[in-house]
């Protein structure tokens, strides 16, 4: 370990997987960083990374990383103000590093950056908390291990003071896209960066606001992994077409509207095979999915704030249903089974296309969900989201990336105070012609006892959206008739309440 360094821009605590790709993506941009792991192999391995990739990549060593083996030793290599970046375990692992920073000397001037999946409300507690010794701040991170390496979609938030000395390594790190297509400019090796296009960071807002933005991408991440799930269900166990066959169908999605990131990967991991048995690798692996807790968390905060996310929620579900599986084989044997559809050759092509629109549809429904979400949370926060710019650095580095963000950006650009992503009229006309293949889609799984539940989720938010009237006007008489909830009256001015004595012999409407 290196402890005699000249003064370093930046220190990174934690080098786990995702510590250590930012702490040379930071160095391959020009920064020097000063790095610490309780875990000195951590230390060592990340030094002998940055060697190996300046011999091979022909990177001009200039101690761009050193080590250090106490977090005392790091924080005196910063320069000033000190930039200390977080990238350890949420809840009680920040809380002690903190207190390792102010003993360690840290000052009020000097800036603590959580990038680790923070709740959001923790976030907004530890500014308040530390605000007497250094300028806690923010930044959710997506990409994954790759993302962090070659260019992450960062999420800042907190102090716009504090916010001034992490944008220039922020946006020099982050994911970029070209500006006029709204497509990612690759970045693939140690040392190479991207100096044109749009940087794909962007200050959020205040407090809490990064990390709360995150969780939604997380949760239209949930969404969109399961919609892409059920789609392969329906063709392998609808149509009866093979991994492989299902890998170049979403290969040619990919190429279309549908084009992202997960369509991407889906489309290469249905044509890998397993070594062992060479039969298709997924259908070696057990249908048992695991999860964090950001999409629980989204889908919660949907419920708290009244922001329908039923297709979110829904994701949540399915994973809590995927682990039930010695109950999904108990039922499965105890239950008769519809018989599978026959289906002709041509009537194939005609249910992938519905397949397709239907896919489509649902995924701009989830991300509706996601953006009428954070509106409904940076009203009542106070929260200054600019929704055009929280679009445009989905476009790359994230897990959600998709072309049709792009889209998106644009109809916020042009309406920048839409109330719902669903009232442009370039994606209402969209759902609108396509809804007869997703209704199609819906049915044709029902019938063939295939759970989509995000799918036909999706269709039913759309359905209530698009209804003038709904049933809630029974549901509100029935809130009345047992608890006196009271009810407004069409024929009445808005926010006058009416109560109906249901129970009397004679039933009288008392006016409130």
């Amino acid at each position: 370990m290196n402890n005699h360094s000249p003064k370093h821009d930046i220190g990174v605590i934690g080098l786990g997987v995702m510590g250590k790709n930012l702490a040379l993506n930071i160095a391959d941009n020009g920064f020097t960083v000063a790095a610490f792991d309780l875990d000195g192999q951590k230390i060592e391995q990340l030094i002998n990374q940055a060697r190996v990739e300046e011999e091979t990549y022909n990177i001009q060593p200039t101690n761009r990383i050193s080590g250090y083996s106490n977090i005392k030793s790091l924080v005196e290599s910063l320069t000033l103000p000190r930039k200390v970046l977080l990238s350890i375990p949420a809840g009680r692992p920040v809380e002690m590093v903190c207190q390792a920073l102010i003993k360690a000397g840290l000052e009020i001037t000097d800036i603590v950056v959580d990038t680790g999946n923070s709740l959001w409300t923790d976030t907004v507690e530890r500014e308040k908390q530390y605000k007497n010794n250094f300028m806690f701040f923010s930044s959710a991170v997506s990409g994954g291990e790759v993302g962090a390496r070659f260019g992450p979609c960062l999420m800042p938030s907190g102090s716009e003071d504090a916010w001034k000395h992490i944008a220039p390594i922020w946006q020099a790190i982050a994911a970029k896209v070209d500006a006029k297509t709204g497509l990612p400019i690759e970045r693939t090796q140690p040392g190479q960066t991207i100096k044109e296009g749009e940087s794909c960071a962007a200050y959020i807002g205040e407090a809490g606001a990064g990390h709360y933005v995150k969780m939604v991408h997380n949760g239209i991440e949930y969404a969109d992994m399961q919609l892409i799930c059920e789609a392969y269900h329906i063709l392998s166990t609808g149509i009866g077409f093979s991994a492989s066959e299902i890998g170049e169908i979403f290969g040619e999605w990919n190429q279309g509207k549908l084009n992202s990131y997960l369509m991407e990967i889906t489309a290469d991991i249905l044509k890998q095979k397993d070594l062992k048995t060479e039969k298709p690798l997924v259908e070696m692996i057990l249908d048992r999915a695991g999860q964090k807790g950001t999409g629980l968390w989204t889908a919660v905060s949907s419920l708290q704030i009244g922001a329908p996310a039923p297709t979110i929620a829904e994701a949540v579900f399915a994973r809590a249903i995927s682990n039930q599986k010695a109950i999904r084989i108990r039922l499965n044997q105890s239950t008769e089974r519809v018989a599978q559809s026959r289906i002709s050759e041509s009537e194939k092509l005609h249910i992938i296309s519905d397949i397709q629109n239907a896919l489509y549809c649902a995924k701009v429904c989830s991300y509706a969900q996601g953006f009428q979400l954070m509106a409904a949370m940076a009203k009542e926060q106070n929260w200054h989201l600019d929704f055009a710019n929280i679009a445009k650095i989905w476009r790359a580095g994230c897990i959600i990336r998709a072309s049709f963000l792009q889209q998106i950006t644009q109809t916020f650009e042009q309406q920048a105070g839409i109330e719902h992503l669903l009232l442009s009229e370039t994606f209402l006309d969209e759902l609108s012609n396509a809804q007869h293949s997703w209704r199609k889609t819906v049915s044709f799984a029902v019938l063939n006892a295939i759970p989509t539940p995000c799918i036909s989720s999706a269709l039913n938010y759309f359905d209530a959206f698009s209804t003038e009237t709904l049933p809630a006007n029974l549901l509100q008489a029935q809130r009345d008739y047992f608890g006196a909830h009271t009810y407004e009256r069409v024929d009445a001015k808005k926010g006058e309440k009416f109560h109906t004595e249901w129970s009397s012999t004679t039933r009288s409407e008392i006016k409130l």
